[in-house]
C-alpha cells in the first residue's frame, strides 16, 4: 500500500461551478441529527466540559463529552435533556461502565450518541460492550475506537458499532508509536483510506490534524467526520486556566494517555503541552467553515460530497 500523510498529499482542482464560496454547504449528518460542520471536538478534559457541549449543541456542532469524570455522566445526560439537546458521551470498557449502562436504560436517559473511547478498540472487550449497549440502549447511535485497520473496522461494524474512529496515536500530544512501536501515526491518512476501504459505516478520523486543509483531505479519503483536539483547544470557552510565558498567553492541554490524565506513570501514552490562546472558538469555527467552503469551490462542487471524488498527488521531498 502506498504511505502517507496530510503534508504529503494535494488535491487537484476541478471546474468551479459556484459563483461564490458562500454558496458551497459544509454541513454533515451523523446518525439521525445534521450538523454545521464535518467536525467533533475530541472528549478530552482540555477541549471539553458541559458547558462547551451545551454551546456545541444548542448551535448544531456535534461534540463528545470525555468520561474523565464518570459520575456526572447521568447527571449530564439528564441536564442536556433538561435544556432539550443532544447528549453525547463517552464509555469505557471496564465493570463500573456496565453499570453506567444499567443506570440509563433503568432511567430511560437515552443518550442520542455514545462513544465507545479505548486506545486500541480492536478487542474482544470491546466487541462485549458493543453488544451489552446494542441490547441495553438500542436507540443510542454508537461510534467506536480507535481503529487503524480495515478488518478491525470490519469487525467492530458486524458487532454492532454504527461509526467507527480511526487513528492510533497521531495525535499532537500522542506518543504512542514512540512508547510501543504501533500506530498510524506519521500515515494517518493512508490509514483513513485503507480502513475507508473496509468500511460499510460512516469513519471518524481522530488526531493529526495540523491545517484546516487537512480536514478536506480527510474527507477525499473517505471519512464522515474528524475529531479535532489541539487545534480546539486553547480556546476563551476551552477548559483551564490561561497561562502566560514570554509575555505570550496559553493554555495547556494533554493526552488522555498521559500522565496528568491518568493521575500516574504507568502506561503513560500522552503528553502535556501548552497550545496558543486562540481567543472566541467563533472565529476558529468560522475560519473552518469558509477554508472547507474553499474547498468545495476547487472540487467543483455545492457541498462535501464533491471532495469525495477528486483527484490528487502524492508530493515526494
Amino acid at each position: 500500500m502506498q504511505v502517507f500523510d496530510y503534508d504529503d498529499v494535494q488535491l487537484i482542482p476541478n471546474k468551479c461551478i459556484i459563483e461564490s464560496r458562500r454558496e458551497a454547504d459544509t454541513s454533515v449528518v451523523l446518525g439521525s441529527r445534521k450538523f454545521k460542520l464535518p467536525l467533533v471536538a475530541a472528549n478530552m478534559e482540555t477541549v471539553i466540559d458541559e458547558s462547551l457541549a451545551t454551546w456545541f449543541a444548542s448551535n448544531d456542532y456535534f461534540y463528545v463529552m470525555h468520561r474523565f469524570k464518570p459520575a456526572e455522566r447521568l447527571n449530564f445526560v439528564a441536564d442536556m435533556h433538561a435544556k432539550n439537546l443532544f447528549a453525547s458521551i463517552s464509555v469505557g470498557i471496564t465493570k463500573t461502565e456496565y453499570q453506567l449502562i444499567d443506570d440509563l436504560a433503568a432511567k430511560n436517559l437515552v443518550p442520542e450518541y455514545i462513544t465507545i473511547d479505548v486506545a486500541h478498540g480492536h478487542s474482544e472487550f470491546v466487541i462485549a460492550m458493543i453488544h451489552y449497549i446494542k441490547e441495553k440502549l438500542p436507540n443510542s447511535f454508537l461510534i467506536v475506537g480507535n481503529l487503524g485497520t480495515p478488518q478491525a473496522v470490519k469487525e467492530i461494524e458486524a458487532a454492532g458499532a454504527d461509526a467507527t474512529k480511526i487513528g492510533i496515536g497521531p495525535g499532537k500530544a500522542c506518543i504512542t508509536k514512540l512508547k510501543t512501536g504501533f500506530g498510524t501515526g506519521g500515515w494517518q491518512l493512508a490509514a483513513l483510506k485503507w480502513c475507508a476501504k473496509g468500511a460499510t459505516k460512516p469513519i471518524i478520523a481522530d488526531g493529526g490534524i495540523r491545517e484546516n486543509g487537512d480536514i478536506a483531505k480527510s474527507i477525499r479519503f473517505g471519512v464522515t467526520m474528524v475529531m479535532i483536539g489541539s487545534r480546539l483547544a486553547g480556546h476563551l470557552e476551552s477548559p483551564g486556566e490561561v497561562v502566560e510565558e514570554n509575555h505570550k498567553k496559553y493554555k495547556k492541554y494533554w493526552g488522555s494517555a498521559s500522565a496528568v490524565q491518568k493521575g500516574s506513570s504507568h502506561n503513560v501514552e500522552g503528553r502535556q503541552l501548552l497550545v496558543p490562546y486562540r481567543g472566541p472558538i467563533t472565529d476558529t469555527l468560522t475560519e473552518i467553515k469558509e477554508d472547507l467552503q474553499s474547498s468545495i469551490s476547487y472540487a467543483g462542487g455545492k457541498d462535501l460530497s464533491a471532495i469525495r471524488t477528486v483527484d490528487y498527488v502524492i508530493l515526494h521531498s
